[in-house]
C-alpha cells in the first residue's frame, strides 16, 4: 500500500507533504511553538533539527514549549545554536541546563498539569505553530500520537498552524493505546468522569482541523533511550524501606493489600524504588503515573501489576528493544493520556494515589527541594511532582543520603530551595530508612528525620544543629544565620561535612 494512504488516511492532506527544511522555513523570529515530547517520548525530531540547522545562516529566537524534556539532542541542539529565548515547562539537557543558569534562556518551570491551562487560558502567549509527531491521520482527522500524548492535544487546538511529523519508526501497534480528553472551559467544566485507571474517557487520537495543518514531514527515527541505571545496592535497601512502611500501613488497616494506584516519578532512584516491589508480597497493582519507565514493564511481565496509565514510555535501550519487538502483549493493558489529564489534582485526590518521586535534598522539617542545586542553579524542573506530591493519598520522597561521594548531605539543616513544603510530604525515605512525618509537629518531625534518613557521618552535625536551634526558640527552631551554612561551605571548602576538632 502506498504510505501515504496507510498513515495519512484523510487524502486531502497528501498534497500538503513537505521536506523538513520547508517546514521549518516558516517558523520565524519572535514566534512562540509547541513541541511534542515528555520525558524523551515521542517528541518532534526533523522540524527542530532542521531548525537548529537552519539558525547558521539565520539567526532567529523563539519561545518553546513542551510536554517536558526532549530526546534526540534537540534541547542541546537548540540551546548551542541560541535558538530559544524561553523555555517552559520541563528539560533535562546539560547544555540547555547550562544555557538556562547563565541567563541565555528564560525558563518557566510549570506544574506539568498546568501547561495546558496556560496554553489554553491565553496567560502563556499565542502559540503560532504545533509541531507534533504522529503515527498517522484517520479519515476523521484524528492525529495518532506515538510513545506519549504530553501537551500535543492543547498545542494542536490552540496552535495557529500545525506542523505534522509522521514517523514511520513507531510501531504501528501503539494506534489505540491513546485516550484523549480534555477538559471543558473554566466555569462550566464538569468533574473528569474518571475513576479507574483503566477508564477510556476520549478518542483514540487528537481531533485536528484539518485547515490549520500547514504541513506533513516524513521521519524515521526512534525515541532516544532514557538514560536510566539499574537499581544498585543502596537503592535496593531504599526499596525494602518502603516495602517496611507499606507493610506497616496494611497491617494498622490504612491501606488495602493490594495497594491504591501508585505513581513513580522520573529518574533512577525513583525507578529503582518501584522496581522493589517485584520481590514483595503486593499484587494486583495498578499504576496511574505520568511516565512509564523500565521498573513498569516488569511489574507487569511478572504479573504484579495489572494495568498502567502514563502520558508517555519512556525506556532504557535494552528495553525498546524488547518492549516494541513485541508490544502487542501491552496493548489492552496500557493507556496513554494528556498530561494535564495524567497529573490532575482531581484525578490524583481521587484515586487516593501512592506517590513516589525523587529530591535532591529536604531539611530537617520535611521540605523538599526538587529542581535547584544549592539553592541558584536550576536542574531540570519540578515536573509532576508538585503534582502528585500535594495531592496524592501518600506523599512520598526518595533520595540517596549523601551525594559526590559524601561531600554533600542530602538531609540539611533548611533546603536551599523549596517545591515542596512540609505541609505537602508525608514520608520521606534514604537508604538508612523511613521517616514517616504526617501528624507531626515541627519538632517532632526533625527528630524523626535524624534517627531514621541522616547519613551517620553527618548525624552529629545536624543533631548539634537542632539543639543549638530548640535553644533559641520558635515553633520551627532555626539558627537563621547557619541555616544555609552548610550550602556555604561546599561552594567555598568543595564538603559539607565538618571536620572533628
Amino acid at each position: 500500500m502506498d504510505q501515504r494512504l496507510e498513515r495519512i488516511k484523510l487524502t486531502a492532506l497528501h498534497e500538503r507533504i513537505v521536506s523538513a527544511e520547508q517546514a521549518a522555513s516558516w517558523i520565524k523570529d519572535g514566534m512562540a511553538v509547541g513541541l511534542s515530547g515528555f520525558t524523551r517520548a515521542g517528541d518532534a525530531k526533523a522540524v527542530p533539527n532542521a531548525l537548529a540547522k537552519r539558525m547558521q545562516e539565520e539567526p532567529f529566537q523563539i519561545d518553546v514549549y513542551t510536554g517536558a524534556s526532549l530526546g534526540s539532542g534537540i534541547d542541546g541542539r537548540f540551546a548551542q545554536a541560541g535558538i530559544v529565548r524561553k523555555r517552559a515547562p520541563y528539560q533535562s539537557d546539560p547544555l540547555m541546563r547550562s544555557a538556562i543558569n547563565s541567563g541565555d534562556v528564560q525558563f518557566v518551570d510549570h506544574h506539568l498539569s498546568q501547561t495546558a491551562e496556560w496554553i489554553r487560558g491565553g496567560v502563556a502567549g499565542p502559540l503560532d505553530f504545533a509541531i507534533i509527531e504522529a503515527l498517522g491521520i484517520t479519515q476523521d482527522g484524528l492525529l495518532i500520537p506515538t510513545t506519549s500524548v504530553g501537551n500535543s492535544m492543547v498545542f494542536a487546538h490552540h496552535a495557529k498552524q500545525i506542523i505534522i511529523e509522521i514517523n514511520t519508526a513507531q510501531p504501528l501497534e501503539l494506534e489505540g493505546l491513546h485516550d484523549c480528553y480534555a477538559p471543558q472551559a473554566i466555569g462550566s467544566r464538569q468533574p473528569i468522569p474518571l475513576v479507574s485507571p483503566r477508564d477510556r474517557i476520549g478518542t483514540k487520537g487528537i481531533p485536528v482541523d484539518p485547515s490549520k495543518v500547514k504541513g506533513i514531514v516524513w521521519t524515521n527515527q526512534a525515541d532516544s533511550p532514557s538514560p536510566i541505571e539499574p537499581p544498585d545496592a543502596e537503592t535496593d535497601v531504599m526499596a525494602g524501606h518502603l516495602l517496611a512502611f507499606l507493610r506497616r500501613e496494611v497491617q494498622a488497616g490504612r491501606l488495602d493489600k493490594n495497594l491504591p494506584p501508585l505513581q513513580s516519578g522520573v529518574g533512577s532512584v525513583a525507578n529503582a524504588v518501584l522496581h522493589g516491589l517485584l520481590d514483595s508480597e503486593f499484587e494486583g497493582l495498578e499504576l496511574y503515573s505520568e511516565v512509564l519507565q523500565d521498573a513498569v514493564f516488569d511489574l507487569l511481565d511478572s504479573g504484579k501489576a495489572l494495568f498502567a496509565s502514563a502520558s508517555a514510555i519512556t525506556l532504557s535501550q535494552p528495553y525498546m528493544e524488547r518492549i516494541y519487538q513485541d508490544f502487542g502483549r501491552y496493548r489492552e493493558r496500557l493507556v496513554l493520556r494528556p498530561q494535564e489529564i495524567s497529573n490532575h489534582p482531581e484525578i490524583i485526590r481521587r484515586l487516593g494515589l501512592i506517590s513516589i518521586n525523587t529530591a535532591l535534598e529536604f531539611d530537617l522539617y520535611g521540605n523538599v527541594n526538587s529542581t535547584h542545586i544549592a539553592g541558584t542553579k536550576m536542574m531540570n524542573g519540578i515536573g509532576g511532582s508538585g503534582d502528585f506530591g500535594r495531592n496524592a493519598q501518600l506523599a512520598i520522597f526518595v533520595t540517596k543520603s549523601i551525594a559526590k561521594n559524601g561531600r554533600i548531605s542530602c538531609v540539611v539543616p533548611f533546603a536551599s530551595h523549596i517545591d515542596h513544603t512540609e505541609h505537602d510530604v508525608d514520608v520521606l525515605v534514604t537508604e538508612h530508612g523511613f521517616a514517616d512525618i504526617r501528624n507531626l509537629a515541627p519538632r517532632e518531625r526533625a527528630e524523626r528525620i535524624l534517627a531514621n534518613c541522616v547519613h551517620p557521618e553527618y548525624r552529629p552535625q545536624l543533631r548539634d544543629y537542632f539543639d543549638r536551634a530548640i535553644a533559641r526558640g520558635g515553633h520551627t527552631p532555626h539558627v537563621l544565620d547557619e541555616a544555609l551554612s552548610w550550602h556555604a561551605k561546599y561552594m567555598r571548602d568543595g564538603t559539607m561535612l565538618k571536620k572533628s576538632p
